[in-house]
């Protein structure tokens, strides 16, 4: 079964980060697919290359890379709201006049038609920290 994933919470205030992961992980390792994670709203702050989670925390961003190595699957920040809370790729930062990017790999900016083709070509949807 293939899975496409969406997830929409802030990492820092809510475990829908962490649920998606322990699930992509679980799925991976159960011989399923995953064929796209995508971050939007404040789940996009997962991909911010200059946030640090503190030492005795969930190293959420190094999980989430391993897991997208492992289940050969890419990790997509909602452009759209990636630009609004300052992670920027080194094209955008450019257009932007900034001299360093924001946006930490393996992440990458996507638009919503991205993920909707990669979701219209999963099996299941799922969502993890709806965003109000």
């Amino acid at each position: 079964m293939r899975f496409a994933l969406l997830v929409q919470a802030d990492p820092t205030s809510s475990p829908a980060a962490l649920s998606a992961l322990r699930f992509a992980e679980a799925a991976v390792a159960s011989e399923h697919a995953v064929s796209c994670v995508f971050f939007q709203g404040d789940g996009v702050q997962l991909g911010h290359a200059f946030r640090r989670p503190p030492k005795d925390e969930a190293q959420l961003p190094a999980r989430w890379a391993a897991a997208a190595a492992q289940g050969a699957f890419p990790l997509y920040l909602c452009a759209a709201s990636a630009l609004r809370r300052g992670v920027l790729d080194a094209g955008e930062a450019m257009r932007q006049g900034l001299e360093a990017a924001s946006l930490a790999p393996p992440f990458e900016l996507a638009g919503l038609a991205t993920f909707l083709s990669e979701a219209q070509s999963a099996d299941r949807l799922l969502t993890f920290g709806v965003s109000l």
